[in-house]
């Protein structure tokens, strides 16, 4: 599992104050809960982002006043006017405490459908799990060997060990849709196809 570590400083102080001095100093004010207490902490503005702009799911090893809490990101804030990082909720991870998190999909395999001609249409990139802490993954794979033209992929097709998916199971994931080529090509084919049984129908004789 992918695991980025930030270091962090303990805040002291609280207020709207103390948070202007924090963001003076291009840092962010963030917190961890969900283990046994919950720690209030700062840390660069940069230490944040390889977990945030990623479309990955990543670990985080915060490194606060002598400790260290694994952790998984939860929630962001951003400005308003600046669009600036102002604070960051962080989930500690405790070993026997299920976690509902966002993993990201991986596609593996060409579609049948593709290979006839159509285009893979990916509708959910993600799905929300709930799993122990040890049953976390980078990534669920998804076979689309044999998806073909015009089916498609439901989250009660995807079946991960040690996970329970909360998404609605009937909500489709991928499906392969006819391109707008092989809708003219079998526009081109039906006439064709039906020209033989026109004629036969036309040379047929007439019963009395």
């Amino acid at each position: 599992m992918k695991t980025i570590t930030i270091e962090g400083q303990l805040r002291t102080e609280f207020g709207k104050s103390a948070t202007r001095q924090l963001r003076s100093e291009n840092k962010v004010p963030a917190v961890i809960y969900g283990g046994a207490k919950e720690i209030n902490f700062s840390a660069p503005a940069s230490a944040f982002k390889d977990i945030i702009y990623t479309p990955e799911f990543i670990l985080a090893e915060i490194k606060v006043d002598g400790n260290i809490y694994k952790c998984v990101l939860k929630d962001l804030q951003f400005g308003k006017v600046s669009d600036d990082l102002i604070h960051v909720d962080f989930l500690e991870l405790v070993a026997n405490k299920t976690v509902l998190v966002n993993i990201p999909l991986k596609f593996v395999g060409v579609p049948q459908g593709v290979k006839e001609g159509g285009k893979l249409v990916v509708k959910i990139k993600s799905l929300k799990v709930k799993a122990l802490p040890r049953h976390l993954l980078e990534h669920i794979e998804v076979n689309i060997d044999d998806l073909k033209l015009n089916e498609n992929i439901r989250v009660q097709d995807v079946k991960p060990d040690n996970m329970e998916i909360m998404n609605s199971p009937r909500i489709p994931i991928a499906s392969v849709t006819m391109t707008r080529q092989l809708k003219q090509e079998e526009a081109k084919a039906a006439p064709a196809a039906a020209t033989p049984a026109t004629a036969a129908a036309a040379t047929a004789p007439v019963k009395k």
